[in-house]
Formats: structure tokens, sequence, C-alpha cells
């Protein structure tokens, strides 16, 4: 993996405050987009302004099954053209494992260019055996897969344990990242209060049992402050989820310190406050 270079628009010789930010192609500090169903000409637009800063492109919910078909299978093209990995949402699959109809689901995303699936349990109840089964089926047709953790139903009960539990099972069963579950609201849900505050405890206690596997998580967190916190707990290449369309470069400037809420972080007195350990080579 490569650090981000000094380049800039200004010209100018300086160092990002924050630094240690992995460039692509990276397997780490990876930026997985929520797109609700922006169009081609803006896809091409935040393609060309922030590719560089996407690492996964979510079709969210179900929303590409309203496309029309030809403009879908442009849109997964010009995603591609940039080197950034277009999927699916979860609940699509979700549908279709519920309608009996996931092997023609897996094939049609293939057909339609999709490389990557997500499998979830945001709204149904898999058997573990069933999981398993999907994440390996996908696996065998060359389709990388992301599974996700977490109930989309407001005050779910999220026990730590049986998360880094699933997290490990699902990797072993295949998956490349596990994200967790925050919606595009941020609020009430997984390690979430109502005002979209992290329950600490609950984090620490995850972190603490998925210490060596930070890499493959994927903490979804669409509000600015979450981002924030992720950013100071875990440093600059924490991977993050469910960031908005619009909100790709202003997350960048997070990671970097180039906006105030991260830029402290550079500073003598805080900059030891972050747990993650900023990359050196």
């Amino acid at each position: 993996m490569q650090k981000v270079k000094r380049d800039n628009g200004w010209g100018l010789d300086f160092s990002f405050p924050l630094q240690g930010r992995y460039a692509k192609p990276r397997q780490k500090g990876l930026t997985m987009i929520l797109d609700k169903g922006i169009g081609l000409r803006e896809t091409h637009d935040l393609l060309e302004m922030c590719a560089a800063y996407i690492d996964y492109w979510k079709l969210g919910f179900g929303s590409s099954a309203l496309y029309e078909p030809v403009l879908l299978k442009k849109k997964i093209d010009l995603i591609h053209s940039f080197h950034i990995q277009a999927y699916p949402g979860g609940t699509f699959t979700e549908i279709a494992c519920m309608q009996g109809k996931l092997a023609p689901f897996l094939n049609k995303a293939q057909e339609l260019g999709f490389t990557t699936v997500e499998v979830s349990e945001g709204t149904i109840e898999l058997p573990q055996k069933q999981r398993s089964s999907i994440i390996r089926s996908a696996r065998a047709m060359g389709l990388t897969v992301l599974t996700e953790i977490g109930k989309k139903e407001a005050g779910a009960v999220f026990d730590p344990g049986q998360v880094a539990a699933q997290i490990k099972r699902d990797l072993e069963e295949g998956a490349t990242q596990v994200i967790l579950e925050a919606r595009e609201s941020g609020k009430n849900v997984t390690f979430f209060n109502t005002q979209g505050d992290i329950e600490q405890e609950k984090v620490d206690e995850l972190l603490l049992k998925t210490a060596t596997l930070q890499e493959q998580i994927i903490w979804e967190a669409p509000l600015k402050k979450q981002q924030v916190n992720f950013i100071t707990l875990l440093g600059p290449n924490v991977n993050l989820g469910n960031i908005a369309t619009n909100e790709v470069l202003a997350l960048e400037t997070l990671r970097t310190g180039m906006r105030a809420d991260t830029f402290k972080l550079s500073l003598p007195q805080k900059n030891k406050q972050y747990r993650g350990v900023p990359a050196t080579g």
C-alpha cells in the first residue's frame, strides 16, 4: 500500500496534518459510499472528483432493481473503470433469499458486471448454515463477498461477543470484509444511541475481541461526528462505510487532517489521542 503523495491542487510543498493516509490500491483505510440513486452524469462528476477516495460503491437497498437495464450496466461499467467495486445493497440479497431466487440473483449480478455482493440479515433471519452457504456460493462464482452484521430495527440488541464470533465465521467462510450496520441515519442502531453517539463500551469490547481483524471490518458511519470519532479512535486508515455521495471529499479532509475536527489531532497537545498507529512506510 502507498501513502498519499504531497501533490495537491495548490502546487504547494506541504504535509497533510495527519500523516500516513494510504492511497489506492489499498486494503486498509477503505471508504464505502451509499448511492441512493444518482444519475449517470452525476456519477461521472463524482468519480472525476473523488475516485481516488472511494473503494466500494453501494447501490443502496434494492434501488438497482429500479434502474433501466441499459443505464444500470453503463453505471456499473463506469464505476469499475475508475477502479472502484460496485455492488447492490444487501437488502436486495435478502429479498432474493426470501423468494428462493438467490442463484438467479447472483448470476444476474455477475451478468450485469457486478464483481461484489453483500450478504446481510438486516431484516430477515438466516440460519448460520445458510449464511455460510451463500458466502461460499458467491465466492465460488468469483465474486467478492462483503457481509453485514446488525439489525436495521431501531434499538435491536447488539452483543459484541456474538458479533465478534460472527465476524470471524464470515471471514473464515470467505468474506473479504465485514460491515457493521448503522443504516443511513446512524441513529438508534447497533452501537449508536438515539443521538448518533457511539456507545463506547460496546465498541471497546468489540475492538478487544477483534484486535487483529481491523483491516477486515468496515464501520458504517454516515454522520460527521461518527467519522471524527473513529478516526480519533483508530487513526486515518480506519475503514468507513455508508458515506453520503456528497460527503466523500469532506471525509477525506478528516482523514488527512485538512479539517478542524481532526487537524487538532496533529497539534502537540492532541496528537497522541487516537489509538491507531499511522503508517510510516
